[in-house]
Formats: structure tokens, sequence, C-alpha cells
């Protein structure tokens, strides 16, 4: 597999605005999915993180990827998605919104994927035009 170097940029933490680290994380998490079309909440080192980040990356989506491992407050944010998903903590991540909605984890992006409903979601939410 090979990845252009132009792809990879879209993994790094992406900037944040002034005030979106104070108030409740739910409402965090709420305020950074409806940043773009498809945000990824992740862990750099998790395996199942860069599964969904590579599936998505190579049917040309570029997704918001916020790294959990890399932010002040993400074990709090990780509990949050926990809590949102209906995951147990210690397999809160990946956790994919679409359009601003909550998609779910990688079991639930993949099931999206083979069963064909993915594509048409990314579409309406204007991460895919093809």
């Amino acid at each position: 597999m090979h990845y252009q170097t132009e792809s990879w940029g879209s993994y790094l933490p992406a900037a944040r605005p002034v005030g979106v680290l104070a108030g409740d994380p739910v409402e965090r998490i709420e305020r950074m999915a409806a940043e773009s079309a498809v945000v990824i909440f992740s862990v750099s080192t998790c395996c199942m993180c860069h599964a969904v980040k590579s599936l998505l990356c190579g049917m040309g989506v570029n997704p918001t990827v916020h790294e959990l491992d890399h932010d002040p407050r993400g074990k709090e944010l990780e509990k949050a998605l926990a809590r949102l998903s209906g995951a147990p903590p210690s397999a809160a991540v990946p956790v994919v919104f679409i359009g601003g909605k909550l998609v779910g984890a990688m079991d639930r992006v993949m099931a999206s994927h083979i069963n064909g409903t993915l594509v048409p979601l990314l579409k309406e939410a204007g991460a895919l035009w093809l």
C-alpha cells in the first residue's frame, strides 16, 4: 500500500479555535464534529484508527482527524466518546462523524461501506463529489 504525502497531512491534529478547550466534553465533541464533512476522533497508535483513516482517504475523502493522544484533554474526550457511542472506554476510538452526525466506530463504518450506504452518506455531507 502506498500513501501520498498530501494524504498524511490531514492526519495532523486539527487546529482548534480559541475557546474550544473549555466546556462540557460532549459539547466540545459536537462542535468539533461539525467542523467539516468528515471528522475522525483517533489515537495515533491505534491500528483500527489507522484502518478507518486509510479507508476514507482511499475513497478520496479528506477527513479532519483529531488525535486525542495529542490533545491535553484527550482522555476526557475519549470517555465522552465512549458514552456517546456506547463503546467501552477501552475501545472508544476510532469514532467517525459524517455531516456532523455520529456514524460510530470502525465496525459501523465498515458495515456501511459493505452494504453500500457509506458513499451516499459521504456525498450528502459534501465529502465526495463523484
